[in-house]
């Protein structure tokens, strides 16, 4: 079969604005193309489609990864494709890749095979500049608190609290913890400072949270940078940073618009990590596709215990939108790899491992079902190796919790390997009856409850266990009158636990929380557990050292 980037080079797209024109029913007058083959939507445009019904939403989410892969995207590009091969208007909404993974070890996130976003190259690379202009928005920020610290520093920043760090969109561990201010007076006030990676950035979470301009230079001006010495917040609208900020932000708000390689339409628009943020595009994307589509199939990052849940208490809770369906993709090879076999073995016939991999799906089925009240079906993402007796053998069992299974072949043929899936998703909306969606805790809980109601309800974890700078921040946080916020759990998304090693369906665990951190701007208190890194490194072989433009300009060995 054909490489990824070998099935995008050859694709015929057509014209974004035919697209736009015959899909979705937008004259090329309300669009800002970005060449013959992507482009933004005008934003009052969208704002003129207010009185619309909206469309049925399909949230996409999953077992807990693997380092096998799962194909989540893959199957929220095959679903899209499928509804739209059955004759209905269906749009995708996708996160935006960040190029720390390209280059590093994830590779590209445009989906794969033959259900895939294209142009993929675009897309992977640079695309419309939203995140260059994420990154000097950010950057500009941490420019003006040092310029402010150097010409007399009239707010009173105590410089042991700025925690404002500055942004690249790359993988580079050297930049984690540096000296900034070197060099003499003229350079500025020495002090310690960091990079993180674009995407984790608290801007790219208020950019995916935000509904309008006002909005937009609301939330950064509630940004707060650091404390003054009498541990009072400073904020981004008191260094007069809003307004500057979201000048640079103004065109990238707009979504962006792109194709299938079967044409059916795909806003791909933000992108927040499912860590330190809540992992999902865009509340302006996602509402403006329910307006133009009568489905829209949208992805939250991670498996359900981390992008569903932020899906559900951060992006639900602060839009107002509602899931109508959600789809959890699982795979044999994910299943065997959560039931105890290594990644070398997973290629083998084990229906044993297959079975013992089932708690971990389950525990995810339970969370989506009785935890946050979507009614779901599985995708069954379907591997070369995988046999009919295991294949079976997932459909009878899942069966057995009361949800049907849908094994799919997108991946080699495209939507009409996910035409089941696509039926299957359609029979639960019709019989599904009142919604019973719900969060997962209420706002009116201290952070503290909050974080053990998700530790216990979610994780299946027996006790919440905080460091002593950690618990200070937290009830800094309270005392500041930020308790009503939703928690952000940032943790490996390998396992239930902080630990990635302990795979399946672990139970009476600790959750260890070793930093709080306020995103004021977009409105969550984050608590990193585990080693989780906001500047990610590169591995020993990073995917840069397989990507080359031949001579005649095409990209190749982007996966």
């Amino acid at each position: 079969m054909l490489s990824d980037i070998e099935i995008a080079n050859a694709a015929e797209l057509r014209p974004i604005t035919q697209v736009a024109q015959e899909e979705l029913g937008i004259d090329a007058v309300h669009l800002v193309p970005y060449g013959h083959h992507k482009a933004k939507v005008d934003l009052g445009y969208l704002q003129s489609l207010e009185d619309r019904p909206l469309g049925k939403l399909v949230l996409m989410t999953a077992m807990s990864p693997t380092p096998a892969g799962e194909g989540k995207t893959t199957t929220t590009v095959g679903l899209a494709d499928a509804l739209r091969g059955l004759g209905l208007r269906s749009m995708a909404c996708l996160r935006e890749p960040s190029m720390g993974p390209v280059f590093g070890m994830k590779g590209g996130a445009a989906g794969g095979g033959w259900a895939q976003v294209v142009p993929m190259t675009d897309i992977n690379l640079h695309f419309t500049g939203d995140f260059a202009a994420i990154a000097a928005a950010n950057n500009l920020l941490a420019a003006l608190v040092d310029n402010h610290l150097q010409h007399g520093n009239a707010l009173g920043i105590d410089v042991r609290s700025v925690d404002w760090k500055r942004v690249l969109d790359l993988n580079d561990r050297a930049l984690r913890d540096v000296v900034v201010g070197l060099g003499g007076l003229v350079n500025g006030y020495p002090r310690q400072d960091g990079f993180d990676i674009v995407v984790a950035s608290e801007l790219m979470a208020i950019f995916c949270l935000t509904e309008s301009w006002a909005d937009l230079k609301r939330r950064i001006g509630d940004i707060v940078v650091g404390d003054t010495r009498e541990k009072r917040p400073v904020t981004a609208r008191e260094l007069e940073a809003d307004g500057a900020m979201a000048v640079l932000l103004r065109d990238a708000l707009a979504p962006n618009l792109v194709q299938t390689l079967e044409h059916t339409p795909a806003f791909v628009h933000g992108g927040p990590f499912a860590n330190i943020a809540h992992g999902c595009s865009s509340v302006i994307a996602t509402r403006a596709a329910l307006r133009l589509a009568d489905y829209v199939v949208t992805e939250a990052g991670f498996g359900a215990d981390l992008g569903a849940e932020k899906f559900v208490d951060i992006k639900c809770r602060k839009s107002g939108l509602r899931p109508d369906a959600a789809v959890v993709v699982a795979t044999v090879r994910a299943l065997k790899f959560h039931g105890g076999v290594d990644v070398p073995d997973l290629g083998r016939d084990d229906i044993g491992a297959v079975e013992r991999g089932m708690e971990n799906l389950e525990r995810h089925l339970r969370n989506v079902r009785e935890v946050y009240g979507i009614p779901c079906v599985v995708a069954l993402n379907r591997f070369p190796t995988d046999t009919d007796a295991e294949v079976a053998r997932v459909v009878e069992l899942v069966d057995g919790l009361g949800v049907r299974t849908h094994p799919a072949t997108h991946f080699v043929d495209g939507g009409f390997g996910a035409t089941e899936l696509a039926k299957g998703v359609l029979d639960l909306l019709e019989s599904s009856g009142p919604s019973t969606f719900s969060f997962t805790y209420p706002d009116g809980l201290p952070l503290k409850e909050k974080a053990e109601t998700l530790a216990h309800r979610l994780y299946g974890a027996s006790s919440v266990t905080w460091d002593g700078k950690a618990k200070r921040r937290l009830d800094r946080l309270e005392a500041d009158g930020y308790g009503g916020l939703p928690v952000c759990v940032a943790k490996t998304q390998y396992s239930f636990s902080t630990d990635a090693t302990l795979r399946g369906a672990p139970t009476g665990h600790d959750l260890h929380v070793r930093e709080v951190r306020l995103s004021a701007g977009a409105g969550f208190v984050v608590l990193v557990c585990g080693d989780v890194m906001t500047m990610p490194g590169l591995p020993a072989t990073p995917a840069a050292s397989r990507i080359d433009l031949l001579d005649d300009g095409t990209i190749v060995g982007l996966s």
